[in-house]
C-alpha cells in the first residue's frame, strides 16, 4: 500500500483557457473534466471566482457549480471559492440555497475573503481593497441566514434550514476565523503552514458544521511516465505566470515554453514551480504522502493546469490509483 492510501483526493478546477481555444469550449471542458474525475473516484470537485483574467473564465462558480452538479451524478461540487467581499451573504446563501435544493447532499460552500486584484476591477464588483477585512463578520452573516439566527427578519429561500457544509479558504488569519467559527479550512503549503495549522487545531471551536478539525491540503501536482515528463505537465502554467509578473496580463496556456526567457523571466519561471509537486507515481505518492503525514491533513484538493487535456486527465487518474 502506497503512503496515500486511503487518503481522499479532491480537484479544484479554475477553468484556464488555452491558446486556439473559446471561453465555451473552456467551460464545457470544465464540465466535461468533472464527469471524468468524478469516474476515478475523486470526492469532490470544486471550481473558482477570478474577474477579468484573459486566461481565467471561472468568473461566477456558483453558476458553473450548478451546471457541473447536472451533468454528475455521484461527486460532491463546490466553490474553492466564492470570494464573499465581493457579495452580499444573502444573495449567496440563497445562491447555495438553489444549489443544495437541486442536488441535495452534493453541494459543499468554499468561502474565499480576497478581492479584485485591480483597483478598475474592485471598482465594478462595488468593492473597496479593504472588503477583505470584514470577511469573518461576512461569514457570521451567511452562516446565519442559513441556520435561522439572523436578526434583521430576512430569510434565504431558499437556504434557511438546510445543511450545507462550508470551508474556509485560508491565507494567513483565516486559519484563525475558522478555528474560531468551527469550520473545515482549506491551505496551501507555504513557510509556516505548520505553525497555522498547530493554531487552528488547538483553537478549533466545535459548531454545528463540523465538531473537530478538519484540514483539506491544497497542492499543485502532475504525475507522469518520468520526472521530466510530469515536469513538463507543468510548465505551461509557470510560463503564464512568469509572464503575468512582467506583463501585468495572465495569458491562456500555451502548449510550449518560449526557448529566449530574459534572466528576470527565469527567475520567475523557476519560482513558479517551487514547492509543486510532480514525478513518476512513485515519487509524487512519496512526496505527498510526507507532506499528509507532517500536515496531518484529513484530505488534499489538487490543481494541475497544462495545455493538453489528454495529459492532464491522465495525471489526474495516475493520482487517484494512488489512493486505492
Amino acid at each position: 500500500m502506497g503512503a496515500l492510501s486511503g487518503v481522499p483526493l479532491s480537484v479544484l478546477d479554475r477553468s484556464r483557457t488555452r491558446v486556439g481555444e473559446t471561453e465555451a469550449e473552456t467551460l464545457r471542458a470544465t464540465v466535461e473534466l468533472a464527469q471524468e474525475v468524478e469516474a476515478l473516484g475523486y470526492k469532490r470537485f470544486w471550481v473558482s471566482e477570478h474577474h477579468s483574467v484573459p486566461g481565467v473564465v471561472g468568473s461566477a462558480p456558483t453558476v458553473l457549480a450548478a451546471a457541473i452538479a447536472a451533468r454528475t451524478d455521484r461527486i460532491r461540487v463546490g466553490t474553492g471559492g466564492v470570494m464573499l467581499p465581493n457579495h452580499k451573504p444573502l444573495v449567496v446563501a440563497e445562491q447555495f440555497g438553489v444549489l443544495e435544493s437541486l442536488y441535495p447532499g452534493r453541494i459543499d460552500m468554499g468561502l474565499g475573503r480576497s478581492v479584485g486584484f485591480t483597483n478598475g476591477i474592485r471598482r465594478a464588483l462595488g468593492v473597496e481593497k479593504d472588503a477583505a477585512e470584514d470577511f469573518a463578520v461576512q461569514v457570521r452573516e451567511l452562516l446565519a441566514y442559513l441556520d435561522g439566527t439572523q436578526s434583521n427578519q430576512v430569510h434565504a429561500r431558499p437556504g434557511e434550514g438546510l445543511r450545507i457544509p462550508p470551508f474556509i479558504l485560508a491565507v494567513g488569519e483565516g486559519t484563525a476565523i475558522a478555528a474560531s467559527l468551527g469550520l473545515p479550512v482549506v491551505l496551501a503549503v507555504r513557510p509556516g503552514s505548520e505553525a497555522l495549522l498547530e493554531e487552528y487545531r488547538s483553537t478549533f471551536q466545535p459548531s454545528a458544521s463540523a465538531t473537530a478539525p478538519y484540514v483539506v491540503l491544497a497542492v499543485t501536482a502532475a504525475v507522469g511516465e518520468t520526472t521530466e515528463a510530469a515536469r513538463e505537465l507543468l510548465l505551461p502554467e509557470a510560463w503564464a505566470s512568469a509572464y503575468s509578473r512582467t506583463r501585468g496580463v495572465f495569458p491562456p496556456l500555451e502548449p510550449s515554453v518560449p526557448s529566449d526567457l530574459t534572466p528576470k523571466e527565469q527567475e520567475l519561471f523557476e519560482n513558479a514551480l517551487r514547492g509543486q509537486i510532480y514525478g513518476t507515481p512513485a515519487e509524487v505518492d512519496a512526496a505527498l504522502g510526507e507532506l499528509v503525514r507532517r500536515t496531518a491533513a484529513d484530505e488534499v484538493l489538487i490543481t494541475t493546469n497544462t495545455y493538453d487535456r489528454k495529459d492532464l486527465l491522465a495525471s489526474y487518474a495516475a493520482l487517484a490509483e494512488l489512493t486505492g
